[in-house]
């Protein structure tokens, strides 16, 4: 997929800064640091509020972008940032259809929403990521079901930078306490999984181009 988006993204929405609530976040921080495995908080515009160490040793070799900075949005990082390839495998069908799928859904139930509409504007100005969204979207999901559209239990490959991980999958954790809940956040933990790395690259060949042939082209 092209990479032509970039503009500033929107600032997101402060979080209400209540001493409770203020409270409650540090000791979630706290929390997610104590987790191994890489785990961040985000809100329904995928906008970053807290992570821990495992996911910012994994992303933290990035490159600098204006809007899609893994910390700060991480649809964005996805979508538009040009080293996410390298250390999300299969990157467009594993990762960039199930979380345009997400998102179209996230548009429909969220009604106006100022975030969300600055990320639609963004897919739009890229011409193949938006015939992904209008085209490729509705025939992948009628090839993989609407399950597909779920982000907890996933199954996706990564390429970890560290060696003792390197080319492995991750299982999608999503879980919402009450309290985070109420704030419109959502904790991601991206549960690290042991597979034989040769048959990881074979898999992720074979899967980017059944992508590739699943969107079709523009008119």
């Amino acid at each position: 997929m092209a990479y032509q988006a970039g503009g500033q993204r929107p600032a997101p929405r402060p979080v209400p800064e209540t001493p409770d609530v203020q409270a409650y976040l540090e000791d979630y921080a706290g929390l997610l640091e104590a987790v191994s495995f890489p785990s961040l908080v985000v809100d329904h515009c995928w906008d970053v509020m807290l992570t821990n160490s495992a996911f910012r040793s994994l992303f933290g070799g990035v490159g600098p972008h204006p809007s899609a900075m893994p910390s700060d949005n991480f649809l964005r990082f996805v979508l538009f940032h040009p080293d996410a390839p390298t250390l999300l495998g299969e990157h467009e069908s594993s990762w960039c259809l199930p979380m345009l799928a997400h998102f179209a859904r996230t548009v429909e139930s969220h009604g106006p929403d100022h975030g969300l509409q600055a990320i639609r504007r963004d897919i739009a100005q890229d011409p193949i990521m938006e015939a992904a969204y209008r085209h490729g979207l509705p025939h992948w999901i009628r090839s993989v079901g609407e399950s597909a559209v779920e982000q907890d239990g996933a199954v996706r490959p990564l390429l970890h930078p560290d060696p003792r991980w390197g080319a492995t999958d991750c299982r999608v954790v999503a879980e919402t306490s009450r309290t985070l809940e109420e704030l419109g956040f959502t904790r991601l933990t991206f549960v690290l999984r042991e597979v034989r790395r040769t048959a990881s690259r074979d898999r992720r060949t074979r899967r980017t181009a059944s992508h590739l042939r699943v969107v079709p082209a523009a008119d």
